[in-house]
């Protein structure tokens, strides 16, 4: 493997064969049961800012299959778009379709995920998230060994159920010792 310099971020990089131009994560994309409730717990609670709207989506022929994956008469009822601190964008989709499944997945089913959010002090956070009447996923826990060590990290839920995580490595994580490229850290984005 040869290493390629980054012109954008004076690190080297491995170069591998791969998507050509990819850049990097622009978006998440999710679907909730209630837009503007997502949009609410987001904006209002952690403090994701709000950007644009699009929507509807509706189309009498199969263009949602071809394009989405979707069943042909699935609706886009509206999006937006939201910033959520130093890092990746998030779509939120609210969506109707004939054959929608309403059941969240766990982490532990196929399609399974969650999202995590770094925070500078866990006890702040976690404190904050139940002054808001969130659900935290009892309390918070720190790797103490292996390339994980000085992650601390803890569940909690949106009021529809989707899983969400903090975490916080204010000193690093144990991997970065023997590592010249480190994974992309919100604390230090030019990295």
């Amino acid at each position: 493997m040869s290493l390629l310099k980054d012109p954008e971020s004076k690190q080297s990089r491995p170069s591998a064969a791969g998507l050509p131009g990819m850049r990097g994560l622009q978006h998440i994309g999710i679907t909730v049961p209630n837009l503007q409730e997502a949009v609410d717990f987001f904006v209002e609670v952690l403090g994701c800012e709000p950007y644009f709207t699009f929507g509807p989506f509706k189309f009498d022929d199969d263009w949602m299959t071809r394009h989405l994956n979707v069943h042909p008469r699935a609706e886009i009822r509206d999006f937006q778009m939201v910033r959520c601190g130093n890092g990746t964008n998030l779509e939120i989709f609210e969506y109707a379709a004939p054959d929608q499944n309403t059941r969240l997945p766990r982490n532990s089913d196929v399609g399974g995920h969650h999202l995590a959010f770094y925070v500078d002090d866990m006890a702040e956070a976690v404190a904050y998230l139940k002054s808001r009447h969130v659900t935290v996923l009892d309390e918070p826990s720190t790797f103490t060994d292996g390339p994980a060590a000085g992650l601390t990290w803890v569940y909690f839920l949106a009021p529809w159920g989707l899983q969400l995580e903090l975490v916080s490595f204010p000193v690093g994580m144990g991997y970065e010792r023997d590592q010249s490229r480190l994974l992309w850290d919100p604390r230090f984005p030019e990295r």
